[in-house]
C-alpha cells in the first residue's frame, strides 16, 4: 500500500521547559485596554521577541470586560517562530492586569490568578455596574471579598488607584498600568524601552509618560502615608461663618439648635435643600429637624450620640429634594454639569461639545408641576387629559446645548419658584409629614426602631415609574413595621424588611419576609 501521509518535521523549536510569558488584560470600554495591549506587543518586538495578542470583547461595558491576551517569547537564532496560544489558560498566566477592582475579582474567579505564578496588577477604583446603581439607596457591592482573595491567590500584587493617578497627570489608566507592569519586574526589559514605545504612539506622549513614571515610582516606593488615605472616611467640617448674610443666618441656627454630632450631616442637608429651592426652604428644613431633635432628646438620644437626629438630617433632606420636572431641567442646564462632561471627554478649546439625551415625560409629571387646584381640575377632565397625554407622552431626543432646547429647559428650571404650590409638592409634603410622624412613634417605642423607620426613605427615589414602585415598597415596609411597634425585636424586623426591599426589585423577597412576620403576629 502506498503511504500518503504528509510527513512533517516535528523537531521541537526549543527546550521542553521553555515557555512564553503570558499576560491577560481585562479592561472596560474606553479604558485603553487595546492601547495597552499594542504597547506590550510593540515592546516585546522592539526587544527582539516574538509577540502575539488576541482579544475577546465583553457583551457590554459593565456586563463583561474585554479580555486581551498577550504571549511573547524570545526569538530563536534559528529563525523558528513559536506557536503561541490565543486565550489564557487557568493556572498558566504570568501577569493579570485589571483596569477596575471587581474585574480583578472576576479574574480570580476564572482561575487566571494563581499563587505560584501570577503577578496581579489592578486599579483599586470602582466603576459601578448597572445592577449596583439600580437599587434604592446603597447597592454597591462590597470589595472585601476581593481583598481577601487577592491576599491568598496572587504571587505578587500591585494594587492602588491607577485611574486617579492617571487623571492627576492628564492621561488615562492604560499609561498607569503600563508603568506598574514595568516596575513589577515581570518583563525583562529596561524602563527606557517602555518610554520609547509610548513615544512612538505620537499622541498624548508627555502626559502618558508622566502617568507611566508616577505609576512606576508608586509601585516601587509604595503609598505615601500622608497623601494616600483613600480608605479613610472624610469627616465634613462645618464652617464658623459664611460670607452671605442669609446663608450665615441659617448656619448659625444650625450650630445653635443641633448637637455637634449631627451638624456635619445637617450642614450637607441644608446646602442641598437651599440649592433645590431657596433660603425659606432651608428654614423649613431646620424647623423640621429641630422638632425631630427634640423627640430625640426626649428619647435619650444623648446616650446614642444623637443618631436619630443625624439620620433625620440625611433622610429629611433627601425627602425635601425630590425629582420633578424643574429639578431635572435645572440639573441638565447647570454649567458645572457641562464642565464635568467636557472634562471627562477631554474636550479641547477648538472642539464643540454636543449632548443628545433621551427624555420621555408623561402628562402625570407635567400636571404635577402645575398649581395643585388647577392640576386636580385638569386630571378630573378625563377625555381632555387623555388627549393631552397622547401628545406629551412621547420619547424625545434632546440636544441639551442647542439654543432651542437649552432655553426651553432653562425656563422649566426657573419654574421652581412656583414649586411650593404645585400638586407634586403638596403630595410630597403630606407623605413626608406622615413618615416623620410614624418615625417618632417608633422612636418612642424603641430608639433603634425609630432610626430604622427614618431609613425607610431610602426606598423612594427618582420619578415616573421608578418613583411609583419606590412608594409601593415603602408603604409595604412601613405598614408592616407599624404592626410591630410593641415587639422587642421590631427594629430587627424593620431592618430585614428594608434590606429585602432594597435588594429585590421584584419584591418577591420582601413579600416572603412579610409573610414570615405575619406568622409571628
Amino acid at each position: 500500500m502506498r503511504d500518503d501521509t504528509v510527513k512533517l518535521s516535528l523537531a521541537p523549536a526549543g527546550e521542553a521547559t521553555e515557555r512564553p510569558i503570558s499576560i491577560a488584560i481585562v479592561a472596560m470600554g474606553g479604558q485603553g485596554g487595546g492601547v495597552l495591549t499594542s504597547w506590550i506587543v510593540e515592546l516585546a518586538e522592539s526587544q527582539g521577541w516574538i509577540g502575539q495578542s488576541t482579544s475577546v470583547p465583553g457583551v457590554a461595558q459593565r456586563t463583561g470586560a474585554t479580555i486581551y491576551y498577550v504571549e511573547m517569547m524570545k526569538a530563536r537564532e534559528n529563525g523558528r517562530h513559536p506557536i503561541l496560544a490565543q486565550m489564557p489558560t487557568p493556572g498558566d498566566v504570568d501577569v493579570v492586569i485589571a483596569s477596575e477592582f471587581m474585574e480583578a475579582g472576576r479574574s480570580i474567579l476564572r482561575g487566571l490568578v494563581t499563587p505560584d505564578r501570577t503577578t496581579l496588577i489592578a486599579s483599586s477604583h470602582r466603576a459601578l455596574a448597572v445592577t449596583e446603581k439600580m437599587p434604592p439607596g446603597m447597592g454597591v457591592a462590597t470589595s472585601s471579598t476581593v481583598d481577601e482573595a487577592v491576599g491568598v491567590t496572587a504571587k505578587q500584587k500591585i494594587i492602588f488607584d491607577m485611574d486617579e493617578l492617571a487623571v492627576r497627570n492628564g492621561s488615562v489608566i492604560s499609561a498607569s498600568m503600563f508603568g506598574s507592569l514595568a516596575a513589577s519586574g515581570a518583563l525583562p526589559f529596561e524602563r527606557e524601552a517602555y518610554h520609547d514605545v509610548i513615544r512612538k504612539g505620537g499622541k498624548g506622549v508627555e502626559a502618558s509618560i508622566r502617568a507611566f513614571d508616577a505609576a512606576y515610582d508608586r509601585t516601587l516606593k509604595g503609598p505615601d502615608p500622608v497623601d494616600e488615605s483613600s480608605d479613610d472616611v472624610a469627616v465634613a467640617t462645618v464652617p464658623s461663618r459664611l460670607a452671605s448674610r442669609k446663608a450665615d443666618r441659617l448656619l448659625q441656627r444650625l450650630r445653635n439648635e443641633l448637637p455637634e454630632a449631627a451638624q456635619p450631616m445637617a450642614f450637607a442637608g441644608l446646602k442641598k435643600v437651599v440649592a433645590f429651592q431657596d433660603v425659606a426652604y432651608g428654614d423649613e428644613y431646620l424647623d423640621l429637624l429641630a422638632n425631630l431633635h427634640a423627640a430625640d432628646r426626649q428619647a435619650g438620644g444623648d446616650g446614642h450620640d444623637w443618631l436619630f437626629t443625624s439620620e433625620a438630617a440625611k433622610y429629611l433632606a433627601n425627602a425635601m429634594v425630590y425629582d420633578d420636572l424643574m429639578r431635572v431641567a435645572d440639573l441638565k442646564t447647570r454649567k458645572a454639569r457641562k464642565d464635568r462632561i467636557a472634562g471627562e471627554l477631554k474636550v479641547k478649546d477648538n472642539q464643540i461639545l454636543k449632548t443628545t439625551e433621551f427624555m420621555h415625560p408623561r402628562m402625570e409629571e407635567v400636571s404635577s408641576a402645575l398649581p395643585a387646584g388647577f392640576a386636580r381640575w385638569l386630571r378630573s377632565r378625563k377625555g381632555f387629559y387623555a388627549w393631552l397625554d397622547r401628545r406629551v407622552d412621547k420619547g424625545r431626543h434632546v440636544n441639551t446645548y442647542s439654543l432651542h432646547w437649552f432655553v426651553a429647559l432653562y425656563c422649566v428650571a426657573r419654574w421652581k419658584r412656583m414649586r411650593r404650590v404645585s400638586l407634586r409638592h403638596v403630595t410630597e409634603v403630606a407623605h413626608r409629614d406622615e413618615w416623620l410622624t410614624n418615625a417618632k412613634r417608633g422612636l418612642t417605642a424603641n430608639y433603634e426602631l425609630g432610626v430604622e423607620m427614618l431609613r425607610f426613605r431610602r426606598l423612594i427615589k427618582g420619578y415616573s415609574d421608578t418613583h411609583v414602585r419606590g412608594h409601593a415598597k415603602f408603604d409595604k415596609v412601613m405598614n408592616t413595621t407599624l404592626r410591630l411597634l410593641d415587639r422587642d425585636d421590631a427594629a430587627q424586623w424593620a431592618r430585614l424588611l428594608l434590606l429585602a426591599a432594597v435588594k429585590d426589585p421584584e419584591q418577591k423577597s420582601l413579600n416572603e419576609t412579610i409573610q414570615t412576620i405575619e406568622t409571628h403576629l
